[in-house]
């Protein structure tokens, strides 16, 4: 750069003193070649003390433009002062002015040219986005594309009228309906949402819309992590699930969550897990005095606790313990010793088929761990107990929910027998949510990334969802309404069915389902069959009497429950029948115990069971 403004600038002033006399200037006073000499040596100085040659050429922007401006004003001025100076007779007062534009198209003009030659070469190998949103993000996210070189952005969408037609950072805006026209038109391959504070249900309707284009939807971060610093505006990803699936939330009552965490000693089961972690993320928000975490997997706890370590404050208190729940005399010494005063009882096996092949550990786990973590509260005086339970606890067709459903019971016939004394238990009962371990999310994300086949078991099955955020933030203002033996069931919003849920994020993600009326599609959807235990529909409520809370998304069930003796006796039975692995007599207890359980199978398919009977063991 220094080289080629020590040739442009020279010329440039020959050139305006040419233009000026109108004919070739030819001189021999040493004046007027001195005055081309320092000309081009302070020019180049001052260019030096403008940055001009720090600016990397092809990420040349606005600032640069004006250096360059700023700099050959400067070197006019010096032309100026110098023929003052030095009296040269060659070269007329009206030179400064000719040589000004000249120097500026040469020097200007020179970056400009390779600026252009870097942006062509770029460009060949961009990808052509539009970006859906004008407003400040959009922008933003623009300028930073344009730094990149992956993405090549041809044009602004909006719906704001008062943007129509107009032309923001070089970008046309157009209207949403114009865009599957566009698309063809100048080759889009994207869409980027740059719409990070939009409400849900706007988004949703967005990216509904965009759904049927043959188009990849990426966004921006969400405006909190942006603001925070968490993530910047051109860190793309891929459109969140939950933002076709998630609801606008009501704001938390702050009250209901006081009541049970703020300045309380505080005890999560299954703290590793899916909704474990995101309770104990929730609690620390709102001070405990102390927050304990209790995890089988090492593995599950040493991840949550070196998390929250990095956003608990000082006046918090942490411990992270390792133990079983049906371990009752460890959760006693535990209860007593921290003086635990709220317990939120996460802990569980959830997973449908691979408890209906493991049938004794589940009921051992989710009965029998229940009902050790409940007696060894009330036995420690703790004075909250919120079991998390699960809708398939619902006219249960699978051990999994006929194990919560029992636990359900447990608490009632334990709340029931100690009436106002005590602990108070209550039980939260809600649906699939939005990217837990068990979730079909995550698992669909995977299998669109390899290319499909995406497996749904049956055409028809439907589900509710709920994020994690919002499921845990319902849990533990449901435990703070609970009086004792109350079930408490979410506002799961409206159900989803999974076949079209897989076809969104197909079409989302850039690309077509391959089907009978599309052969050419890029991914196909596989129906795999009903897993076992597995409903189509899923349920919240077991009867219709129910009332509302102090809470829109809140309801309290009034449900049918067992006397604490019936439950005792079918858990010793219980007991008896895991100690002795007789599957069969388990599910003729289960069956019998008023839970609604009505398997799908005749036979149970605990894979341990089937082989001991193949080889006739048992």
């Amino acid at each position: 750069m220094i080289l080629a403004d020590l040739t442009w600038l020279p010329l440039a002033l020959w050139l305006a003193i040419t233009l000026r006399w109108g004919d070739l200037p030819y001189t021999t006073d040493f004046r007027d070649y001195l005055v081309y000499l320092l000309t081009t040596l302070f020019s180049v100085m001052v260019f030096l003390r403008l940055g001009l040659y720090r600016a990397v050429i092809r990420f040349m922007g606005t600032e640069a433009i004006i250096a360059v401006v700023k700099g050959i004003s400067i070197s006019a001025l010096i032309v100026g002062a110098l023929v003052f100076l030095t009296r040269a007779e060659g070269i007329p007062r009206s030179v400064p002015f000719i040589y000004w534009g000249i120097a500026l198209f040469f020097v200007g003009g020179s970056r400009f040219a390779v600026w252009f030659y870097y942006q062509s070469l770029l460009k060949k190998n961009k990808e052509k986005v539009a970006i859906y949103g004008a407003g400040d993000a959009g922008r933003q996210l623009l300028t930073a594309l344009r730094q990149g070189s992956e993405y090549e952005p041809v044009l602004f969408i909006d719906d704001a009228r008062k943007l129509k037609g107009q032309v923001i950072n070089g970008l046309r805006v157009y209207r949403p309906h114009h865009l599957e026209d566009l698309i063809n038109k100048e080759g889009i391959k994207q869409v980027l949402l740059a719409m990070p504070s939009v409400p849900t249900y706007q988004k949703r309707k967005i990216i509904s819309e965009l759904e049927s284009l043959p188009v990849h939807v990426k966004t921006i971060p969400v405006l909190a992590d942006i603001v925070s610093g968490k993530a910047k505006i051109a860190e793309l990803r891929e459109v969140d699930i939950q933002e076709l699936l998630g609801r606008d939330s009501v704001a938390p009552d702050n009250q209901l969550f006081d009541k049970c965490i703020k300045n309380k000693v505080v005890f999560v089961s299954g703290a590793g897990g899916s909704i474990g972690s995101e309770l104990c993320r929730q609690i620390i928000k709102h001070q405990p005095k102390h927050l304990v975490l209790f995890e089988l997997s090492e593995y599950a706890l040493y991840s949550i606790e070196q998390e929250l370590k990095k956003t608990i404050s000082e006046s918090i208190q942490l411990t992270a313990l390792l133990g079983s729940v049906q371990d009752q005399k460890r959760l006693k010494s535990i209860f007593t010793v921290y003086g635990i005063q709220t317990i939120y009882h996460a802990a569980a096996y959830k997973h449908v088929p691979i408890v209906e092949e493991n049938i004794v550990e589940g009921i051992r786990n989710n009965i029998f761990g229940t009902y050790r973590a409940a007696v060894a509260a009330f036995d420690s005086d703790v004075e909250t107990f919120v079991l998390i339970s699960t809708d398939k606890a619902v006219r249960p067709t699978n051990i999994m929910g006929t194990t919560k459903r029992f636990a359900e019971m447990v608490l009632q016939a334990l709340s029931d027998r100690h009436i106002n004394k005590g602990t108070h238990f209550s039980m939260v009962r809600f649906g699939n949510v939005l990217g837990s371990s068990g979730s079909v999310v995550p698992l669909f994300t995977k299998q669109i990334k390899q290319g499909g086949p995406v497996t749904v078991t049956h055409p028809d099955i439907v589900r509710y969802f709920m994020t994690i955020p919002e499921a845990t933030q319902l849990v533990i203002q449901a435990g703070a309404l609970g009086q004792g033996g109350d079930v408490f069931v979410l506002d799961m919003g409206e159900p989803v069915k999974i076949a079209d849920l897989a076809r969104k994020m197909i079409r989302l993600s850039g690309y077509e389902v391959k089907d009978e009326n599309n052969p050419n599609g890029d991914i196909e959807l596989s129906y795999t069959g009903l897993r076992p235990g597995e409903k189509l529909y899923e349920e919240l409520l077991i009867g219709d009497n129910v009332t509302s809370t102090q809470h829109p998304r809140i309801i309290r069930a009034e449900e049918k429950m067992l006397s604490f003796d019936v439950i005792d006796k079918k858990m010793k039975l219980l007991d008896e029948a895991c100690n002795d692995f007789n599957i069969a007599w388990m599910r003729e207890i289960l069956l019998d115990s008023e839970t609604g359980y009505v398997p799908d199978k005749e036979q149970p398919v605990d894979l341990l069971w089937c082989e001991l009977k193949k080889k006739k063991i048992i």
